[in-house]
């Protein structure tokens, strides 16, 4: 899978990632899913985003946990 669905662009909330260049960050998302929230209950409370965006939100927070070392 790839994580096209993730957008960086200075121009939209200072470049924090988001999801397809809405302004809902892709923190967001992972942090909404780690309160136990379901993919259902984010895509119903963010009706912009489909399930396959809250997977590409995860995926992107995994390969970047996954590329820097903790001190």
């Amino acid at each position: 899978m790839t994580i096209s669905r993730i957008t960086v662009d200075p121009a939209v909330i200072d470049g924090v990632p988001t999801i397809r260049g809405l302004r809902i960050p892709v923190a967001t998302v992972v942090a909404m899913l780690a309160d136990g929230m379901s993919t259902d209950e984010i895509v119903a409370d963010l009706p912009d985003l489909t399930p396959e965006d809250v997977t590409a939100a995860l995926r992107f927070a995994a390969d970047l946990a996954s590329e820097r070392r903790v001190p």
